[in-house]
């Protein structure tokens, strides 16, 4: 019996540490059917699997919202962390002056990031502590009923909610202000890209990079209404990718 299981296992396909695919993934998500977050962290789960990472090498933080309830989604094996509101950086900071030797992933969201974790950003980025910060912004309070958060777009229109009258922060500019080493903006719809950006990123940490934010556009498709063409929300744009500094 051991050698059927041990001939069908080598028939599965591994990546060159002898892991399968299915090894990186999490719990199944809770996640409203269609959410972008679910692509990111299947993206996240396919960057792992190719980089050959070992799970219990890689640990992760959140704070509060739909964004940071995705890590319980992803590399199961690892250790992960789900914190406070807006707090995720500290908890980050702490990890690493701990062990440095880690690989860390940081999972927040327009509000955990944007709102009441401001100033946390600012100064993670300003330290370039070596984690990648991602970032799922989908414009919305999704845990409260569809607010909208501070990176909506001005003159956007909600149901229940009129018309945004304020400018949106630009998260991936306050990075790139803050100095960070690898700054990127991609969209949810484009797995592709997301996936590529990703290992990028998970790279240059691995190569004691430090810093490494991405703003990942993921409309939440139960608060944002289609607009012509289909597209939802304030992240339909395609973006492409920017550096600050590399400090290696």
């Amino acid at each position: 019996m051991a050698d059927l299981t041990t001939e069908s296992r080598s028939n599965l396909q591994v990546n060159l540490i002898g892991l399968e695919k299915s090894d990186y993934r999490g719990d199944v998500t809770t996640l409203c059917q269609g959410c972008g977050h679910n692509s990111i962290s299947s993206q996240i789960i396919a960057a792992c699997y190719e980089l050959d990472i070992q799970p219990k090498n890689l640990i992760k933080f959140s704070g509060i919202g739909c964004s940071s309830k995705s890590p319980a989604y992803f590399l199961g094996r690892s250790f992960g962390f789900n914190g406070l509101h807006g707090r995720m950086p500290s908890l980050a900071t702490g990890s690493m002056f701990g062990d440095h030797t880690m690989l860390a992933i940081g999972v927040s969201g327009d509000g955990d990031t944007a709102s009441i974790g401001m100033g946390q950003f600012k100064h993670v980025m300003r330290r370039n502590l070596p984690m990648v910060y991602i970032v799922e912004n989908n414009g919305v309070y999704g845990l409260t009923k569809g607010q909208f958060s501070a990176t909506a777009e001005s003159g956007l229109t909600l149901k229940g909610y009129g018309t945004n009258p304020y400018m949106p922060i630009d998260l991936a500019w306050e990075a790139l202000v803050g100095n960070a080493t690898f700054v990127a903006r991609s969209f949810a719809g484009d797995p592709r890209q997301v996936k590529e950006l990703l290992a990028e990123a998970l790279d240059l940490r691995d190569r004691h990079a430090a810093g490494n934010p991405h703003r990942l556009g993921s409309p939440a498709i139960t608060f944002w209404p289609p607009r012509s063409g289909g597209n939802r929300g304030p992240a339909h744009q395609r973006i492409g990718t920017s550096r600050g500094t590399d400090r290696r």
